[in-house]
């Protein structure tokens, strides 16, 4: 079925990836963030950062419309629209890096982005300073290139918007719609960039049942514990999924 590598090899890159899938859906419900984060090293490893980011992003789309339909009317249009122009104006660099680095190179860089993005969250650094639009235009661009390249294009987005001096509910809403829009037009431009493209879809399409019963089951257990026990486990998980990147 054209091309997939799930079908092609039922055995251990099947067990692999569903595992990685559902855990990193368990991940999402009950942390809110991370799912792509911890799915990029590891499917880096197991297939290719060629095959990675389109399956990745055919998952996150409908799991982020799912999302952007209940958060839509809390949307700053404002802040999210010029970051997501340009985040998408930059995905064809990110396509080009994608389709000409090294697959083992690209595999340690997105490893790298991980592990760094978990340091940052456990320090606790946020950035305090001014959001000219120049700032916010440079920001949603490296988003783009990173999410284009390696399908981890939240560090930079997540560090800029939570420490934003707004509201919960309209930071939240501008980060699902953010990634809602950005992550379809990045599956429209790398399957228009590669014919291969289409066995990545027909993964996705695999795999989307296991991601969504995971984030379920995840929203399932909030509330059982301190917020703080659900982001140490996030934690855990991503650092692991890094390190896994690195050395696989």
């Amino acid at each position: 079925m054209a091309g997939s590598l799930l079908l092609a090899d039922p055995g251990q890159i099947l067990v692999w990836a569903v595992l990685v899938t559902f855990v990193g859906g368990l991940m999402r419900g009950f942390a809110g963030f991370g799912s792509a984060m911890l799915m990029a090293p590891v499917f880096a490893v197991l297939m290719s950062p060629a095959h990675m980011v389109p399956l990745i992003a055919a998952m996150e789309f409908p799991m982020g419309a799912a999302l952007f339909v209940g958060a839509r009317r809390d949307v700053e249009w404002g802040f999210v629209v010029p970051m997501a122009l340009i985040a998408m104006v930059a995905m064809p660099l990110g396509l080009w890096a994608l389709f000409t680095v090294d697959r083992d190179i690209l595999t340690k860089v997105i490893s790298g982005i991980v592990l760094a993005f978990v340091a940052v969250l456990i320090i606790g650094w946020r950035y305090r300073g001014p959001r000219p639009m120049a700032l916010t235009l440079g920001i949603g661009a490296a988003s783009g290139a990173m999410m284009a390249t390696s399908a981890v294009g939240g560090p930079p987005i997540l560090l800029y918007m939570l420490a934003a001096e707004r509201p919960a509910a309209r930071i939240r809403a501008d980060i699902i719609a953010y990634f809602f829009l950005t992550s379809f037009v990045l599956l429209v431009l790398v399957m228009l960039r590669s014919e291969a493209a289409l066995a990545a879809i027909v993964d996705a399409a695999i795999l989307l049942p296991v991601v969504l019963l995971g984030s379920w089951i995840g929203s399932r257990l909030v509330g059982r514990a301190a917020d703080v026990h659900y982001r140490w486990v996030a934690y855990v998980f991503l650092a692991a999924a890094g390190l896994f990147g690195l050395v696989g």
